[in-house]
């Protein structure tokens, strides 16, 4: 019964840290012009648009047929996904949001007993649940990046996504009265 209670709610927790970093995302991305999504800090980096393209390629490869496919499915093209494109707004809210959508579709069709179901991800034999935590992990380091590169471009025109330098106090002052939501 334990197990079964921590299954689910390693799923439930699983998509609510999902959805977290897709809301990151979406709030960085609202703050962006559709020239700053296609901004590259050097020869070498990715734009936002780049990363965008790359997580919904990872995600469609990823979570489509999860537990019965392996994860690298052969029609990514994921070479493709760092080429530059110059994107519309538009665009790469698609790009966005399809990926996220196959990701939360899938998991919230999940049950508890999928978690230890063997999986593959380029041939390697995974559980379940160990995918999914590569996953976030991931995606996290991609998000984290978006923001990263959101809050360069816009410098001094940035909202904070969270607690605004300075403001550590007064957040927590206004969290244990209950005013504010810890993220």
């Amino acid at each position: 019964m334990k197990s079964q209670k921590l299954a689910e709610g390693f799923l439930k927790d699983s998509i609510k840290r999902f959805r977290n970093y897709k809301e990151l995302g979406e709030k960085t991305l609202a703050q962006l012009s559709e020239a700053e999504l296609h901004y590259l800090p050097t020869t070498e980096s990715n734009s936002i648009a780049m990363i965008i393209q790359h997580l919904h390629g990872n995600m469609l490869s990823r979570w489509t047929n999860f537990l019965t496919e392996d994860g690298e499915k052969s029609w990514r093209q994921r070479d493709a996904e760092f080429e530059t494109k110059q994107h519309t707004r538009e665009a790469v809210n698609a790009l966005w949001n399809d990926g996220w959508n196959c990701l939360l579709q899938t998991l919230e069709r999940l049950q508890p007993e999928d978690l230890l179901r063997k999986i593959t991800i380029r041939s390697e034999s995974i559980d379940a649940y160990d995918a999914i935590l590569r996953q976030l992990a991931h995606y996290s380091y991609h998000v984290g990046q978006i923001v990263y590169l959101g809050k360069m471009v816009r410098n001094e025109g940035w909202s904070s996504l969270s607690i605004p330098k300075g403001h550590s106090q007064q957040y927590l002052e206004s969290v244990k009265k209950g005013e504010t939501k810890q993220p």
